[in-house]
């Protein structure tokens, strides 16, 4: 299910039934990102961006945790500090509020942002992209929502945002070949005959089998000029994933 944010600064935004709120930024949002940054932006300018951000979703400036994200599976936890008062939580590519009362944000630019809900608290997001999914950021994402969950019969949701999709994600194929040994649903090729590389479809075919229920919001960064796309104009921004709670606790 794919529902249009009636903000230009969200291209998707949805609730759910466990009181949390999950979007994904736009263009119009700006950049969110400290580091990557386009000629004559600065880092200043993405913290108003973040701030706007914020205000516009009902959350404290400053409170979003983000992460240090390096392509790994490493999954941190929220902790107590917002990106106001520490830029990241440390090297990671997936956070887990644990009592889902925190804002947790995931930078993405053609690889895939992942929001987890639960119907019994926590929360994540997680940064996908080719080497993170094939090395397991999705599955230790799961494990560690499943390890809160102290009944055992819990259900985990999980959103696949704005991504590049596999009729635009070129690769070797040397490379393709060799993902889908493990991942049969990453093979695929693009528009133009080449090898290409399928995550959303990958990210799916993962998160059911660990039994998470999956929706999608099928948008392609690469085509969609509302959205950041490393490949299609690099080093221009990121857009942000987003997890926060309805109501403030």
């Amino acid at each position: 299910m794919c529902l249009i944010s009636s903000s230009k600064l969200l291209v998707h935004q949805h609730s759910t039934d466990s009181g949390h709120n999950v979007g994904f930024t736009s263009v119009d949002a700006g950049n969110m990102s400290l580091t990557v940054l386009e000629q004559h932006h600065t880092a200043e300018d993405t913290r108003n961006n973040r701030r706007a951000l914020e205000s516009a979703l009902g959350i404290d400036p400053g409170t979003t945790r983000f992460v240090s994200q390096t392509h790994s599976a490493i999954v941190q936890s929220s902790g107590d500090r917002g990106w106001g008062q520490v830029d990241t939580l440390g090297e990671g590519d997936a956070i887990i509020s644990e009592d889902g009362r925190d804002p947790i944000a995931i930078l993405v630019a053609d690889c895939l942002p992942i929001a987890f809900t639960t119907n019994y608290g926590p929360t994540a997001i997680a940064h996908a992209g080719r080497v993170g999914l094939l090395d397991g950021i999705i599955q230790n994402t799961v494990r560690y929502l499943r390890s809160l969950d102290t009944q055992g019969a819990g259900t985990i949701s999980a959103t696949i945002g704005p991504g590049i999709c596999g009729k635009c994600y070129e690769v070797p194929e040397h490379m393709r070949d060799q993902a889908a040994q493990d991942h049969p649903a990453i093979f695929s090729q693009t528009t133009w005959g080449s090898a290409a590389l399928d995550l959303p479809a990958a990210a799916e075919a993962i998160l059911q089998e660990q039994d998470v229920e999956v929706r999608h919001v099928n948008e392609c960064t690469f085509t969609n000029e509302r959205l950041f796309s490393h490949r299609r104009a690099p080093g221009i921004g990121r857009l942000a994933g987003v997890v926060l709670p309805t109501h403030k606790a």
